[in-house]
């Protein structure tokens, strides 16, 4: 039985997903299945599949249906103890399965274990920026919510995950269309530290046509009203979804959606929010969108955070 499983969801991705897989199979540690989830795709994404000639892929393919339901197909077909999970336009560098191994060696009583990741923008790569206090150590043993303040520790292509969290805290929500990662990983974070390691491992890579950058999808993002009453004795917790609040609140100030933007700005602390971001949750639209577009700017040239955060 392999050490990994490494689960690709795929819809529409023919211009990244070779780079993709190569990054797989040119892994320095070799121990891996993968499970390759066609969700429906209808350009040439099979055709680019179909060229890898490697016993260890397992590919499907199925009617369109999101991300996570690929993801939780991919789970149910995973055979090893540990699960991987990459998107079809991310990669890996080669050391990320073993960097991952010997964590799992060094620490074998945890089970979720992450690395840093860097992002392509449109206009140069730039490291993920993280509010971990950096102790020193090859590792840190985290918690998800104050060590996610500025970035999250667990990113979908650069994680890996003992096959008994599914059991434990249940599979991607299937009705969540934009931000089911976040979902997941606040009900592991809720029960789990997180392993992490500095090393840069992942590459995020831009791509237009994401799903999670469709401004239509933000009346489909989660609300969080699912862990109101967990919130309300844990601080760490109050804290992050309170960004995560205030970041899809001005995303709908942005759009318009006024009804959605009160309803994410009703259970903000606006105490412990910080000045400046009370004032722009106060900023017309008009205002809102060249300040952001600014920020963006320097943030794709590796100058500040998040654009939201």
């Amino acid at each position: 039985m392999a050490f990994f499983s490494i689960i690709v969801p795929l819809y529409n991705k023919e211009n990244f997903i070779e780079n993709t897989i190569k990054s797989i199979l040119n892994q320095s540690f070799q121990d891996f299945e993968i499970i390759i989830i066609n969700d429906g795709s209808t350009d040439k994404s099979e055709k680019k599949i179909m060229q890898f000639k490697d016993s260890r892929i397992n590919y499907f393919s199925k009617k369109n249906e999101g991300t996570s339901t690929a993801r939780n197909y991919g789970i149910e077909k995973a055979k090893a103890d540990f699960i991987t999970f990459l998107d079809a336009d991310d990669y890996w560098y080669p050391m990320f399965l073993e960097s991952m191994f010997d964590a799992i060696k060094k620490v074998p009583a945890q089970k979720v274990f992450a690395a840093a990741i860097e992002f392509e923008t449109s206009k140069k790569i730039v490291p993920a920026q993280y509010s971990i206090y950096k102790s020193g150590n090859e590792l840190e043993i985290v918690n998800y919510f104050k060590a996610s303040l500025k970035e999250t520790v667990l990113c979908s292509s650069c994680a890996v995950f003992h096959k008994s969290i599914f059991v434990e805290v249940g599979f991607f929500d299937t009705k969540i269309k934009s931000g089911q990662d976040t979902d997941l990983w606040i009900r592991i974070g809720l029960i789990h530290p997180v392993v992490f390691s500095w090393k840069i491992l992942a590459r995020y890579v831009y791509d237009p046509k994401s799903l999670s950058k469709n401004t239509k999808l933000i009346t489909q993002k989660m609300d969080f009203s699912k862990f109101e009453a967990i919130e309300k004795i844990n601080s760490d917790l109050k804290r992050f979804l309170d960004l995560n609040r205030f970041s899809l609140a001005i995303k709908c100030r942005l759009v318009g959606e006024k009804a959605l933007y009160n309803k994410y700005c009703a259970p903000i602390d606006f105490k412990k929010l910080g000045l400046k971001k009370r004032i722009l949750l106060t900023l017309p639209s008009f205002l809102l969108r060249p300040l952001i577009l600014f920020k963006t700017f320097l943030t794709n040239l590796g100058i500040g955070s998040s654009v939201f955060k």
